[in-house]
């Protein structure tokens, strides 16, 4: 196919969200993507339903993916890994710092097999440092990096991002190390170890926070809606008649804007809301102005109105309608598919847009080990036999 990454074959090692999401865009993009998961299946199963080895996280992120299981506890396990990375061109992983080095299959051992091999380890804290071996997950990186510290109303405890934030800006920096690595290989014929923590890749969307920091010398606050540094206004979540809006002015005319769209095209001159300095002044007098006004309309009709006089601003959706939003259907970027074990469901497919490049059609996230004869026998040419063997040995 006439697709960027047609060619490249990827070891998926990659497991619950981050590396299975920086393995489905390679996958979106081209590459043969062979997720290896223990006989039992990899810890996203976990909360499968009674009688499936499925979830909607683990068909999302691993469609167009072949399956295979493997046991690297085992040598002869660890043995079809080396064969399998001398004709690959990346590995992706994201256990524990150290945890390949300790099965005896970590870089520096599938480099000597092949010099090319793109070796890729996503983890919370970075395979060097203090804090290397500190337990990281989603949650536990929020608190660490900061991200809960300005999450919530100053009233209020900390809180975490709703989504599984970290782990999928993880994902996504995972695939552009890798991606960066490739190219760099095509100019040097060598491949290399490449790494991202989950720590690292949050920290720069604390931008505003340490803006707040920068200019006061204090603690950022938990702000709630407002803008992290508190330096725009109005920028919050306005109640409406049949749900919330949130509106963000940025330029003083999108204020004169919103002026007139409630129908107060006189505030534009009222010096206390005349500039965004002022309006963050008087930040309490300006919030409730806005939210008069959104409270006598529905949600629907105030983004109506900022549409038409150009205000940035959207209707707090929930996630069934966001799943059944027609404009990312209508640009293919959600599609229904039929799933062997979830039924109908909605996926993503790639948010990437290559274009002038084939689209790859979605196939369904594929069972424990359910290419194995595929890659092992077809791929690496071991008999029926001798597959038999391992299967029986537990090994794959």
């Amino acid at each position: 196919m006439n697709t960027p990454l047609a060619g490249i074959t990827v070891i998926d090692f990659g497991q619950i969200f981050q590396g299975p999401y920086a393995t489905l865009l390679m996958a979106k993009a081209g590459a043969n993507v062979i997720k290896v998961e223990p006989p039992h299946g990899e810890p996203g199963r976990r909360r499968a339903a009674p009688g499936t080895h499925t979830t909607l996280p683990v068909a999302m992120l691993n469609a167009n993916k072949r399956a295979v299981t493997l046991n690297l506890k085992t040598e002869q396990g660890k043995d079809l890994l080396r064969r399998m990375v001398a004709r690959a061109d990346v590995l992706l992983e994201n256990f524990s710092p150290g945890t390949m080095d300790e099965l005896g299959v970590g870089y520096e051992v599938l480099k000597a097999i092949n010099p090319r091999l793109v070796y890729a380890t996503g983890s919370g804290f970075g395979i060097t440092g203090p804090d290397r071996d500190n337990l990281a997950m989603d949650f536990t990186i929020q608190a660490q990096s900061g991200i809960m510290s300005v999450t919530g109303f100053p009233d209020g405890p900390p809180v975490k991002a709703g989504p599984t934030l970290v782990d999928f800006m993880g994902g996504i920096h995972l695939y552009a190390a890798v991606v960066t690595a490739l190219f760099h290989r095509e100019r040097t014929g060598m491949g290399q170890l490449v790494e991202v923590a989950m720590q690292e890749t949050v920290y720069s969307s604390l931008a505003s926070s340490m803006e707040y920091h920068v200019r006061t010398g204090g603690i950022p606050p938990r702000t709630g809606n407002r803008q992290s540094a508190l330096a725009s206004a109005p920028y919050n979540a306005f109640p409406t008649a049949d749900g919330w809006v949130a509106i963000h002015v940025v330029t003083e005319a999108h204020w004169t804007n919103l002026a007139k769209a409630m129908g107060r095209a006189e505030l534009a001159d009222d010096p206390r809301f005349a500039t965004n300095a002022a309006r963050v002044a008087n930040l309490e007098a300006t919030d409730d102005v806005v939210a008069a006004w959104t409270r006598t309309l529905g949600k629907m009709e105030v983004f109506a109105a900022a549409k038409r006089y150009r205000i940035p601003c959207a209707p707090v959706r929930t996630v069934p309608e966001v799943m059944n939003d027609p404009h990312m259907h209508g640009r293919g970027m959600l599609e229904r598919i039929d799933h062997p074990e979830l039924g109908n469901i909605v996926v993503p497919t790639s948010p990437l847009r290559l274009h002038g490049a084939e689209r790859v059609k979605t196939l369904p996230s594929p069972t424990i080990g359910q290419h194995n004869e595929e890659v092992y026998g077809g791929w690496l040419g071991l008999p029926s036999a001798e597959l038999a063997e391992l299967k029986e040995a537990g090994v794959i």
